[in-house]
């Protein structure tokens, strides 16, 4: 557990309140980090707090301000911003409770642990959780933290809780203004069949200790050989066109796609997915026909669309 909560507080569901303590769930990856370097001598460029026709100024006299007009400022610090006067920062009163599947998924912000803060607050703190559990339901509330007030829900976490900070709906751009120009064609049966079941080839349980982040260990690779001055070839690739060749025979590419590496029957491969495998194999002429008449359709008009 960290040293020290990011909150403490209560939780309170009507007249029941929970004294609990809650700490970040994430923590930053394994960035690689660069500072600014004037080349010619190799020194490190730092930066100052300077007022214009003063110069550097001592970091102890800086406060805050609002610029409410060009150059004008209401100044604050910090005493008086830690006293502004508001109930969830001490308490996340849960008002609402929703179906998870209620909330689309990418208001969803951060996620932190909650836990109760001593051995009085555990019988609530659990009660609570399998109530939660039970009804399937996920509570929301506000809660006031490092500067702003939060709209978060609160479910069951094997013995604990997780609360997550939702964004608000105007922090949320619409979809629709993105994925207005993509057309609403119904796909081929055939391609759809053969999508499916690529799909079903793939498909597993998640594990995140699968994944890594590559660019890191790319950078981690360059800057060891760089410190033992080995040469650095610099690869062209990415001027190419991200988006490759237009012209897509997306028939062939997804049977393709399905004959590389293991074949499709694989321990992964669901019984739901033969008969789609062998749909697609016994319409080789209709399968030929689509690919023949229309390769290029489909692809062409939205990528057309999407350019203009």
């Amino acid at each position: 557990m960290a040293a020290r909560p990011y909150w403490r507080g209560q939780i309170r569901l009507a007249l029941v309140s929970i004294p609990v303590e809650i700490y970040s769930a994430t923590r930053s990856g394994a960035a690689v980090a660069f500072h600014q370097i004037y080349e010619p001598t190799g020194q490190r460029i730092k930066y100052e707090k300077v007022v214009p026709g003063i110069g550097p100024v001592d970091v102890d006299k800086i406060i805050k301000g609002f610029e409410y007009e060009k150059g004008e400022y209401v100044l604050l610090d910090e005493k008086e911003i830690e006293g502004v006067k508001l109930e969830s920062k001490k308490t996340l009163e849960l008002t609402q409770f929703v179906d998870a599947h209620d909330i689309d998924p990418i208001y969803f912000d951060k996620p932190y642990y909650v836990v109760p803060a001593d051995d009085l607050a555990e019988e609530a703190f659990i009660v609570l959780r399998e109530a939660l559990k039970r009804s399937r339901k996920i509570g929301l509330g506000q809660l006031a933290m490092r500067g702003r007030e939060y709209v978060v829900s609160i479910k069951g976490c094997g013995r604990g809780l997780v609360m997550e900070t939702l964004r608000y709906a105007d922090e949320v751009h619409k979809a629709a203004s993105y994925f207005r120009e993509i057309g609403d064609t119904e796909p081929d049966d055939d391609l759809l069949d053969l999508a499916q079941t690529l799909i079903d080839k793939k498909s597993g349980r998640f594990d995140a200790g699968e994944f890594h982040d590559r660019y890191v260990d790319a950078l981690k690779d360059l800057i060891e050989r760089k410190k033992k001055g080995k040469t650095v070839s610099i690869s062209e690739d990415d001027s190419a066109d991200p988006r490759g060749n237009n012209v897509v025979d997306l028939m062939a590419a997804l049977k393709k796609s399905l004959g590389s590496g293991a074949p499709a029957k694989t321990a992964t491969t669901t019984d739901a997915s033969k008969p789609a495998v062998k749909k697609a194999s016994t319409a080789k002429p209709a399968a030929k026909r689509t690919a023949a008449k229309a390769p290029v359709t489909a692809p062409a008009k939205t990528t057309t669309r999407k350019r203009a």
